[in-house]
């Protein structure tokens, strides 16, 4: 389990009307699960590189929180809009309430890495080491570094009464060098920027005598070699900070989608770039005189600044030099190989397109290799037989196989159709990109679908046989095209040729890229036609059986819970007496366990070695379960803003080996966290029993394993 004292998750103190409220703020909640993540640093049974690397991505994820959430906060703020949140307060107070909650969390986290973190270093062969502490020697050497490769690409951007503002980066290390010519007084002083380049490492290394290695900081030598950029002129101070901006934007729909919504897009990409700024940190001891600048030029208050230990580092998120270098690949957990999945034990051995006409086939990421389906594509892409492939692109891997099987079916005459989601939060300029090569290769390329963002994962391949009997291959699933997440995301996908699924994705695909509305799919549920309509008649009918005393139930499994009608439809239930499991790796805005409300659900989160990605959808049914697999959450988004699908499985081998993924997140009492009825987690309790990690225990699973596997 975790290693040091006490777990992070301190209750702050919140106003009664959020403690009253049925529902858990969005934001918050998501404060709370990168809590968890920060707690995967505080596992002793794990390498300090593998720490760090979770630390560093509590560093990533909330500078997506603030470009994202906290931005969409501010177009409330500075527009003066009205926005409730779902505890009730209004967006000023909540402003207040959670800028509080983003300085904790940056406590937490500078804390733990100063105290308990860095001191762990040396004893593991590096060290982060201030220019001061360096020799002579090594000083020359740095020196030199600076004036060979760092010098030439920096660039002083000074502001004054004669200059206007620069547009400083986003999630960029930056300087602030306060100057006065020796001749002016203190009150003519200036301040330039300098933007610190991201392109050369942020660290410089050297190898000390004692074989540690040492660790410089860009920032630090930069720092220390300042002058070098202002001669003659006296330096008052330098000053390391960074920000965040406004990144949340909507597009709106255009009539001409092949012109002006890229345009737009490409604008909106830009607006990011210099949207308000939302959040300073800074080192402590930075001038006063430049804060107060800056906050008058960005509309700042001291609730946006943020002050860092200059023990600590700004930036974790810089780490990553360190946490990969290959000289600490020994010391860095290694990935386990796939086992092959369950339902294709022949992987490897036979031709996936013959087996497939056998039967299907479910893949369980990362403990099976994503290959079935790339293999699947490139083997379509070389395949005379094959007529047309069609598929739905939200992110891929930067030198993705599944785009070079794209080209290559292209070239070889192959009919390829891809809806490439070019609004993929943070991937839209490599989407654009790749969608543009794409289509100078000769595929058919579909740039999203309006003011709707394409988040369904499908894939259909027609393959004509030399009878003329034709197969359409499909796959539905939960996860990206993307081989490298596929390493790291806990996905689910199901590899298929029974008509009735090759026919309901042929449908989907005419709707997603035509003009197409069909009155009903077999087995699809989809959005936003009809999601949350059918989810919550799902949880309706699972309180009627409870209601007439037959035997019902629910467990779910997905990253976020926050659309109010569905969470209301679990109270109901809940109410009704449905026993009802959550395992929702991030936000929940449904709160447990509160007397008369939710007394039935319980709720966990399972945040471990692997990202939990997949959605599953149980209904016990009276006996007669339904399970569905696919790309959906809970969310106002994925119902109404988002084109998503879920997919019911018909087989009852597939069923119980879904069944069997919830029967073990239940279980995971390494990895889990149970949700309280105040929206804080604590870890779950052993009590006596071994422990059980799923990201381990996945690795063993067998067709006789799943075979009696019951849920209640």
């Amino acid at each position: 389990m975790t290693g040091d004292s006490e777990p992070f998750m301190v209750p702050a103190d919140m106003p009664p009307q959020m403690l009253a409220s049925n529902y858990i703020s969005r934001d918050l909640s998501w404060l709370q699960f990168n809590y968890r993540v920060l707690d995967q640093a505080r596992h002793a049974d794990r390498s300090i590189f593998d720490r760090l690397k979770f630390l560093s991505i509590t560093a990533s994820n909330l500078d997506e929180f603030c470009t994202i959430r906290l931005g969409s906060l501010y177009n409330y703020l500075d527009y003066g809009k009205e926005r409730f949140d779902y505890s009730g307060l209004r967006e000023t107070p909540f402003r207040t309430i959670l800028l509080g909650e983003i300085k904790r969390f940056l406590d937490n986290q500078h804390s733990y890495y100063v105290n308990t973190l860095k001191p762990l270093f040396n004893k593991n062969g590096f060290c982060i080491c201030d220019y001061n502490s360096l020799s002579e020697n090594d000083k020359h050497r740095v020196d030199e570094y600076f004036q060979r490769t760092i010098y030439p690409m920096l660039t002083p951007m000074m502001f004054d009464s004669y200059h206007t503002f620069p547009t400083l980066k986003n999630n960029r290390l930056l300087i602030g060098v306060v100057t006065k010519a020796p001749a002016e007084s203190a009150q003519h002083q200036k301040v330039s920027f300098i933007q610190i380049p991201s392109n050369i490492g942020r660290f410089f290394e050297i190898r000390q005598t004692d074989g540690t290695l040492a660790f410089v900081s860009i920032e630090d030598i930069i720092r220390h070699n300042v002058h070098h950029l202002f001669r003659n002129v006296e330096v008052l101070s330098i000053n390391l900070f960074r920000i965040n901006r406004n990144g949340d934007f909507t597009l709106e729909e255009s009539e001409d989608i092949e012109s002006n919504f890229l345009e737009e897009l490409k604008r909106k990409l830009q607006t990011r770039r210099t949207g308000r700024v939302v959040r300073m940190d800074m080192l402590e001891g930075t001038d006063p005189w430049m804060v107060r600048l800056l906050k008058i030029q960005w509309d700042l208050d001291d609730l946006n600044i943020f002050t860092i230990p200059r023990e600590s580092m700004l930036d974790l998120g810089g780490l990553g030099q360190i946490i990969s270098h290959k000289e600490f690949k020994d010391k860095r957990s290694a990935a386990r190989p796939p086992v092959k999945p369950v339902t294709f034990p022949e992987q490897g051995e036979r031709d996936l397109f013959e087996v497939l006409k056998e039967r299907d086939i479910l893949l369980h990421h990362p403990y099976n290799s994503m290959e079935p389906v790339v293999e699947l594509l490139e083997k379509a892409a070389e395949d005379p037989r094959v007529l047309s492939i069609k598929i739905t692109i939200y992110r891929l891997a930067r030198e993705s196989r599944v785009s070079a099987a794209l080209l290559k079916a292209a070239e070889n005459g192959k009919h390829v159709s891809v809806l490439f989601e070019v609004k993929a939060r943070f991937d839209e300029e490599n989407n654009l990109r790749e969608a543009q090569r794409l289509q100078k290769a000769g595929c058919f390329v579909i740039y999203g679908f309006g003011t709707l963002k394409t988040h369904t994962k499908l894939l259909l391949i027609v393959c004509r046989e030399p009878d003329d009997r034709v197969y359409r291959y499909v796959h539905i699933s939960s996860g990206n095209y993307n081989e490298v997440t596929a390493r790291l995301y806990t996905d689910i996908g199901l590899l298929t040729t029974k008509e009735t699924y090759a026919s309901d994705v042929s449908e989907f695909f005419n709707v997603i890229t035509g003009h197409s509305l069909p009155s009903s799919y077999r087995n699809l549920i989809t959005s936003p036609r009809d999601m949350r309509d059918e989810l919550c008649r799902l949880v309706r009918e699972e309180a009627d059986h409870a209601r007439a005393g037959r035997p019902s139930g629910i467990i779910i499994k997905l990253n976020s819970i926050q659309d109010r009608e569905f969470i209301d439809a679990l109270y109901e239930a809940s109410q009704a007496g449905v026993k009802i499991k959550l395992s929702v790796r991030g936000m929940c805005c449904l709160r447990p366990g509160r007397k008369g409300l939710s007394d039935n659900i319980e709720v966990i989160s399972i945040v471990g070695e692997y990202l939990e990605h997949s959605r599953i959808y149980y209904f016990h049914n009276g006996g007669d379960s339904k399970v569905y697999i696919g790309s959906a959450d809970a969310m106002v988004r994925s119902f109404d803003r988002r084109i998503e699908s879920l997919v019911l499985l018909e087989q009852d081998a597939l069923k119980k080996q879904v069944m069997n993924i919830l029967r073990f997140n239940l279980m995971d009492n390494v990895n889990a966290y149970r949700m309280l009825e105040d929206g804080r987690y604590v870890m779950k309790e052993l009590e006596g029993e071994a422990p059980f990690n799923i990201h381990k225990e996945f690795y063993n699973v067998s067709r006789e394993s799943i075979e009696e596997v019951k849920l209640f």
